[in-house]
C-alpha cells in the first residue's frame, strides 16, 4: 500500500478487529492499482498533484472501493449487483490523463 492505510480503511468500513487485516491490505493494494490505471497515471504524478500527497479525491476513491471489494467478496450473489457508486468516478475523473505522451 502505497497511500491508502490500514487505520483509514478500518474506520472507513467500520471494522474495528484485526484478523483480515491482510485482506484489507491486499484489497487496498488492488484499488490503488486500479486508480492509477483508471487515471492513466503514475504515483509520483498523483503525488505532484496533490502537492506532495495524494489528492482526497482519490484517497476517498480507494477507500471506497476497499470497501466495496470487503463487502462483495464474490462475483455473484442472489442480490442485484451493482457497480462501484457513481460518486467513484466523480472522484477520479479530474485525474484521468486521457492522451498518452
Amino acid at each position: 500500500m502505497k497511500w491508502l492505510s490500514i487505520d483509514y480503511i478500518k474506520q472507513h468500513s467500520r471494522i474495528d478487529f484485526d484478523c483480515e487485516d491482510s485482506l484489507l491490505e491486499l484489497y487496498a493494494d488492488s484499488a490503488e492499482e486500479t486508480i492509477l490505471d483508471i487515471t492513466n497515471r503514475t504515483y509520483e504524478e498523483l503525488k505532484e498533484m496533490g502537492g506532495g500527497q495524494i489528492p482526497a479525491k482519490l484517497y476517498h476513491a480507494g477507500l471506497l472501493l476497499v470497501d466495496n471489494s470487503y463487502q462483495n467478496r464474490t462475483p455473484s450473489s442472489m442480490q442485484q449487483l451493482y457497480t462501484i457508486p457513481y460518486g467513484f468516478d466523480m472522484l477520479v475523473k479530474n485525474y484521468m490523463k486521457l492522451t498518452s505522451e
